[in-house]
């Protein structure tokens, strides 16, 4: 297939990049490099060094003689040469990334707030509608979070996607499918959440064929294509803003700093591993919906863990110590989180798990890459309230880190 891949110079979009041209796909990436622009913004930089994407994919040719084709485009602001791109070029599949994915850096301003509205919801659908204009039966496969729907405690595992109400007429009962109630903790999960109303739109108007992932937190670093060659490695991200979780934790162990929990550490979330990440979108472009089907929502995750559990876990492995600090979120303190993923190990995923012996792998990257931190950008410095930036985060021993504001 040829393929489109949106945001492929990210995180996630580089490893699905290399891992689907290694599959024998054309893959044409399509960024306006805006992460490294962020990255020049926050002072900070990926742990891990990273090239050029010229580069990047100069290499990947030279390890592999495969040809990945880069173009330098703002999707949410040049609408006009999308759409000349799509009518040019015609790709079978389109995988989109090419949003602001951090909730931190999504509510640290006003500013941060539209930028990541504008950027997210604007690309969507300037894509949406040059697909239509175009007339291009392209296959769209969007990654999505599972964030769309909040944490909440209510006991029931949350659906891939859509519910079935039972709705009191004047005829008597009726059954109605609708899609899971969203219920967005921040900017960032709230243009999620409104990418599934414009999907839903263009599904059923257009008859687009729109495959919806909702994403876990990714952990890792390393695929097996990154791992070709130096110059491959994927991004990897430690800041505040944009380093996950568990990613976050294993770096703080590798250079001794405190194990940062926000809260009680009660926090239940969703996570899968950056490999089953490239392969679960290999496996949903495999599988794509005809048109006029309804938008096809698969729940891309493999397990959940508390999030003081995880800190114990890595706490347990490295010898590090654990910082319980205000949380700069506004969130419940603890909270359940049960999952399907029925569709993705129907089709064949085989999770990888926390006890795969993965999380050391993580650890020798922090420590190989260790001079390349900054320190003072480890700690979360965007709260979601003025009130909750008041607070100062303190070390196990009360001696303050930084002020969250």
């Amino acid at each position: 297939m040829k393929i489109a891949i949106l945001g492929g110079d990210g995180f996630c979009g580089w490893p699905t990049t290399l891992h689907l041209s290694e599959a024998g796909h054309e893959v044409h990436i399509i960024d306006n490099l805006s992460r490294r622009w962020i990255d020049t913004e926050l002072g900070v930089q990926s742990l891990t060094p990273m090239d050029s994407i010229q580069e990047r994919c100069r290499i990947w040719r030279e390890v592999t003689g495969r040809t990945i084709h880069f173009h330098l485009l703002d999707l949410a602001t040049d609408y006009e040469r999308l759409k000349g791109w799509l009518a040019d070029h015609r790709p079978d599949a389109i995988v989109h990334l090419a949003e602001q994915r951090a909730a931190p850096y999504s509510m640290k301003t006003d500013r941060h707030k539209v930028y990541t509205v504008r950027n997210n919801t604007g690309a969507t659908h300037n894509l949406l509608a040059a697909l239509v204009e175009t007339g291009i039966d392209a296959h769209l496969v969007h990654l999505g979070t599972m964030g769309v729907y909040g944490y909440s405690s209510i006991g029931a595992p949350i659906p891939e996607g859509y519910l079935d109400v039972e709705i009191d007429t004047p005829t008597g009962k009726k059954t109605q499918e609708i899609l899971y109630p969203t219920r967005p903790g921040s900017v960032y999960h709230m243009t999620k959440s409104l990418d599934q109303i414009m999907f839903q739109f263009y599904a059923q108007n257009d008859g687009l064929r729109i495959t919806d992932l909702h994403q876990g937190i990714v952990w890792g670093t390393h695929t097996a294509q990154t791992q070709r060659h130096d110059q491959l490695v994927n991004r990897f991200d430690y800041d505040g803003d944009y380093g996950t979780v568990l990613n976050r934790f294993l770096i703080q162990a590798a250079i001794g700093h405190p194990l940062t929990v926000h809260g009680t550490g009660g926090q239940t979330r969703a996570f899968i591993h950056i490999r089953d990440s490239v392969r679960c979108i290999e496996l949903a472009l495999s599988d794509a919906p005809r048109a006029g089907d309804r938008v096809r929502i698969f729940n891309q995750m493999t397990e959940t863990h508390r999030v003081g559990d995880l800190a114990r876990l890595v706490a347990g492995l490295t010898g590090a110590k654990v910082a319980n600090l205000p949380n700069p979120r506004k969130e419940a303190a603890e909270n359940d989180l049960i999952v399907k993923n029925d569709q993705f190990l129907a089709l064949g995923l085989e999770p990888t798990t926390l006890a795969d012996g993965l999380l050391e792998e993580v650890v020798d990257v922090a420590r190989r890459f260790a001079h390349r931190i900054d320190r003072s950008r480890v700690p979360a410095v965007s709260a979601w309230t003025k009130e909750l930036g008041a607070q100062v985060e303190r070390d196990p021993e009360g001696r303050a880190l930084r002020s969250v504001s």
